[in-house]
This record gives C-alpha cells, structure tokens and sequence, in this order.
C-alpha cells in the first residue's frame, strides 16, 4: 500500500490505526449516549465483544465508528 495513501486513511479514520501507531483522543470528539444506548452496548459488548458493526445494528442512528470510540473513550 502506498504510505502516502495510508498516512491519508489513517488521519480520516483513526480507528484503522496499527497497534504500533498512538492516536490522540483530542482528535476524537466525545461521543454522547443516554443511559439506555450505554446499557446496551456494554450488553452486546459482553456477548459479542469488539464486533461494533454487530452493536451499532441494535442502535438506530449510530454507526460502528461512533460505538467503538464511545468504548476506547469509556474504557480508557
């Protein structure tokens, strides 16, 4: 892959970062739930675990990018 190109995706979407690249949270905006979206993702996050595309099925309105910083930034 070109390195230019992938330096491109990854600022677009830090979430396809390597585990050897550090992604600043100040580049992520805070992810608001109410009580009931954040009962139900830490639900299916036991039962299915980091599959986000799964969770953010259950929840209308939300896509597995926002489930998943919404976990890093809780968990963190």
């Amino acid at each position: 892959m070109d390195k230019h190109l992938r330096t491109k995706q990854i600022k677009n979407n830090p979430i396809l970062t390597s585990s050897s690249e550090e992604v600043s949270s100040l580049e992520w905006q805070a992810v608001n739930m109410n009580q009931e979206e954040e009962d139900l993702v830490c639900r299916m996050h036991k039962l299915v675990g980091d599959r986000w595309e799964l969770i953010a099925g259950r929840i209308p309105g939300r896509t597995a990018e926002e489930i998943e910083r919404f976990w890093i930034m809780k968990n963190n």
